[in-house]
């Protein structure tokens, strides 16, 4: 997984924007990348900015996503897998996250931008071996997210 291509920093410029209050991590299950996604992310955001993530299908928070995110000292323990429809509103800026499967779609209006990751629960292998796939996941996000929120 390592050697992840750039083409998301044009779209983490684009979120700098001023004026987006409430960012929407979207994914499948709610159970992996985007609830990764949402606890580093509200943990770099300003104040004032709303962090959320859903899912099409939502499932359960994966315990390898709590897992990651406690050893860089962000608890995601109390989140939950939500879907699409229990998401506050407005939203102003969506990030997809999907790779392999079909993305949910977002009909509110908001900017979008989708950055490919793969799906770390389909990780097969011992479960260090999966865990590392989760490791892998959140240490891109984070790159990412620092971009975004100018960390």
């Amino acid at each position: 997984m390592a050697g992840f291509e750039e083409s998301w920093r044009p779209d983490a410029d684009a979120l700098r924007e001023p004026g987006f209050r409430h960012v929407l991590f979207l994914c499948v299950a709610n159970s992996a990348r985007s609830q990764m996604a949402e606890g580093i992310a509200r943990d770099l955001a300003p104040v004032g900015v709303r962090v959320s993530s859903a899912g099409s299908e939502p499932a359960m928070v994966r315990p390898q996503a709590v897992a990651a995110l406690a050893e860089i000292g962000i608890d995601i323990s109390g989140q939950y897998s939500k879907g699409v429809d229990n998401v506050a509103r407005p939203v102003d800026a969506v990030v997809t996250l999907c790779a392999e499967e079909v993305c949910p779609a977002w009909l509110g209006d908001a900017h979008r931008v989708h950055w490919s990751l793969p799906d770390p629960a389909a990780a097969v292998g011992s479960p260090q071996e999966q865990l590392n796939a989760f490791r892998e996941v959140r240490d891109e996000l984070r790159r990412r997210l620092a971009v975004l929120f100018g960390r």
